[in-house]
C-alpha cells in the first residue's frame, strides 16, 4: 500500500479525534468549571459577559492544574491559530480567543474546529505539506507545513488526554449523572 504522508497524517488525525469524541460526548455541564486542585487555571466571567482565561506569559511552577473550561479554550486558542498560519492569514492574538461561556458550546466550536481542519488537510497537496512553517516555531526554517499538522495531531491528544483524566477523576469523586453533552 502507498500511502501518502498526507494520508497517513489524516489517519493519525482522525484517530486523535476518535479520542476525542469519547471524552467529549461524556461531559456534563458541571465537569467544565471543576477545580481539581486548589491551584488550578480556569476560566472566569468578566464584567461584560466574555469569559477570561487565566493566564502567566511564563509558566509559574508548579504549573496549575487546569479545569476542562480552561483546556477547551486552549485547544481553541492554539488550533485557531493553527489554522490561520497554515491558511496565510494573520494569526488571531490568544486575548482574541475566548470561551463561549458553557460547556455544551464549547464543545460545538471543537467540533467546528475539526471541520475547519479536515477541509485544510483534503486541500494540501505534497508540495505544500514541504512549505516552510512557523508555528508553533518562529521563524524556524527547517519546519514545514507537515510538521505543524504533526504538532496538530500531538497537542490535540495531549490536551483530549488531560481532559479524559480530568472527567475521569471528576466522575470518580461525585455521584452518577445522566446529563450527557452530545
Amino acid at each position: 500500500m502507498n500511502t501518502s504522508r498526507r494520508d497517513l497524517m489524516r489517519w493519525q488525525f482522525d484517530l486523535t479525534w476518535s479520542l476525542s469524541e469519547y471524552h467529549l460526548e461524556r461531559l456534563v455541564p458541571e465537569d467544565f468549571l471543576w477545580e481539581p486542585s486548589p491551584l488550578s487555571w480556569t476560566v472566569r466571567p468578566a464584567p461584560d459577559g466574555t469569559w477570561v482565561t487565566d493566564w502567566a506569559e511564563t509558566e509559574p511552577d508548579p504549573v496549575p492544574t487546569p479545569t476542562i473550561a480552561w483546556l477547551t479554550w486552549h485547544i481553541d486558542w492554539w488550533w485557531s491559530v493553527a489554522l490561520d498560519h497554515v491558511r496565510s492569514r494573520a494569526p488571531r492574538d490568544r486575548a482574541e480567543i475566548t470561551w463561549p461561556g458553557d460547556g455544551e458550546a464549547a464543545v460545538a466550536r471543537l467540533r467546528a474546529l475539526r471541520e475547519e481542519w479536515l477541509t485544510v488537510l483534503e486541500h494540501l497537496d505534497e508540495p505544500a505539506l514541504d512549505a516552510p512553517a512557523t508555528f508553533p516555531w518562529q521563524d524556524d526554517p527547517q519546519y514545514t507545513v507537515a510538521h505543524t499538522i504533526a504538532w496538530v495531531n500531538a497537542e490535540l491528544m495531549k490536551n483530549v488526554t488531560e481532559i479524559g483524566q480530568l472527567r475521569l477523576l471528576r466522575a470518580a469523586s461525585r455521584p452518577a449523572s445522566s446529563d450527557r453533552i452530545a
